[in-house]
């Protein structure tokens, strides 16, 4: 029988790279791919800003490769994850929003560019090192299960893929907690056992992300503004919308005598809204873009559990379709921080039902 071929991303770090080492090992005829997404720059930046993306990302994948004795490329991305990730990331900004990235970037170029090219050189499947399992369900649709780990699940980051991308995907080190992948990769012989993990947005490896969306779009950046209370009182000057997030307490540059917390952003006036504590927290979140996994629509309200962020523990809330395809999502308690632009995702048992972005 002819082997089910498989093409990994190899990002350069220990994850994928055990992921390629794994689907060798369960028979797949591997190839190693290094996604090209960083835009032009000097070699000394590329080396320099690293990541996923860096040119020691594409060294160590080489390195792995050769180890597995697995065919290995370097597949240019730039233009698709300059237009779907870093121009999106920018314009989300402009608007008073705060993107994901990743999101993104999972959805349209990991997933959408990098399987299309999988296909039409004859793979069968995608793989990636994401702590995150597929598991095809009763109803007979794919819907991304948590991982083993808690501590390293990234399911969070995945609920926009759709069925036929999830069809074709493996992610065989969901099924692991990160220590035993660097066991297995010390075990392997593999050069990345011990490379540490990337944990910044590639593309702004400095995390000043203000400073990149003011290089990126010029004139565009909308000056200083007010600082406002919710009922509209001028409390100061802030530097420009890009500079802050819902719920940011650091960095305000506003003496008020005690902690306060950016509650809302307002482009439309160029102000930005400071209140206590308590005004960032709400019972009610709305969101839309929804993309529905493991169910097909959502006929009538269900109980779920949602993450409103990648690093939140998760909350009860009932989930009910209105007109236009927006969700509202009433949770049993308050939420903190709830964020224009982020992902809400939601979740019953181990599986992601779906998810969207909150308005």
């Amino acid at each position: 029988m002819e082997k089910k071929k498989v093409v990994v991303g190899m990002s350069g770090g220990v994850d994928s790279s055990v992921a390629a080492y794994l689907l060798k090992e369960q028979g797949y005829d591997v190839i190693g791919v290094t996604m090209q997404i960083w835009q032009d720059e000097e070699p000394e930046a590329l080396e320099e800003n690293g990541g996923c993306c860096g040119l020691t990302a594409v060294d160590d994948a080489r390195r792995v490769a050769e180890k597995l004795d697995i065919p290995y490329y370097v597949m240019n991305f730039k233009k698709e994850f300059k237009e779907r990730v870093m121009d999106y990331f920018v314009s989300e900004y402009l608007k008073g929003r705060t993107p994901n990235p990743c999101i993104a970037c999972n959805r349209y170029v990991k997933w959408e560019s990098l399987l299309q090219r999988s296909l039409e050189i004859g793979a069968d499947y995608i793989a990636t090192g994401h702590y995150a399992r597929i598991d095809q369900l009763p109803n007979g649709r794919y819907a991304v299960r948590n991982s083993v780990t808690a501590a390293k699940d990234q399911t969070y980051a995945l609920y926009n893929l759709t069925q036929e991308q999830l069809s074709r995907t493996l992610m065989p080190v969901g099924a692991y907690t990160k220590e035993e992948i660097r066991r297995i990769a010390q075990e392997a012989g593999l050069p990345v056992a011990h490379k540490a993990d990337s944990q910044d947005i590639c593309f702004v490896p400095d995390g000043d992300y203000a400073a990149f969306v003011a290089r990126q779009a010029g004139e565009k950046v909308p000056g200083p503004g007010n600082f406002v209370t919710p009922d509209g009182r001028v409390l100061g000057k802030h530097q420009g919308i890009t500079h802050y997030t819902i719920g940011q307490r650091k960095g305000l540059g506003i003496a008020m005598g005690h902690p306060v917390f950016v509650c809302e952003i307002r482009p439309e006036t160029n102000e930005v809204v400071i209140g206590e504590n308590e005004d960032i927290f709400t019972g009610e979140i709305l969101c839309n873009n929804v993309n529905y996994m493991a169910m097909e629509g959502l006929p009538q309200p269900r109980r779920v559990m949602a993450k409103i962020r990648y690093s939140h523990q998760g909350s009860q809330c009932m989930i009910e379709e209105r007109e236009n395809g927006i969700v509202v999502c009433r949770f049993d308690e308050p939420v903190r921080a709830s964020t224009p632009g982020q992902a809400v995702v939601f979740y019953e048992g181990e599986y992601v039902l779906g998810g969207g972005t909150i308005l």
